[in-house]
């Protein structure tokens, strides 16, 4: 994986996670703008599911557990979708907290990728 792609994706996930928290403890419902910062999150994981098939045939593999990588990348794809989807069903300002929250989750699981990915040898 491109290390800037990575550092990218926990940028854009910190502060869709700070947004989100932010707005739902102000008490604002959830809003295009967390729900999009959501959706940008959900696209760079996309890429990033779509980076780590093509790897492994230009020769760039896990230096770890490739079946905890997938787990992370399934995990991390589903986890804002569900959120969203619950946020857009329950329209209270704690699921724009959810929102959030599951950003920040996701950030955590990028970086266990990347460690996965580029540091840790098995």
């Amino acid at each position: 994986m491109i290390e800037w792609f990575t550092w990218l994706q926990l940028g854009v996930a910190a502060v869709a996670g700070l947004l989100g928290i932010g707005l739902g403890l102000a008490g604002r419902k959830p809003s295009d703008l967390s729900l999009g910062a959501t959706a940008l999150v959900e696209l760079l994981l996309i890429a990033q599911l779509v980076v780590a098939i093509v790897a492994p045939f230009t020769g760039n593999n896990a230096s770890g557990s490739v079946l905890e990588f997938y787990t992370y990348l399934i995990s991390a794809i589903l986890v804002p979708v569900a959120a969203v989807v619950w946020a857009l069903i329950e329209r209270s300002r704690w699921s724009t907290v959810i929102v959030g929250a599951s950003c920040l989750a996701v950030a955590v699981m990028v970086y266990r990728m990347w460690q996965i990915w580029t540091v840790q040898g098995l």
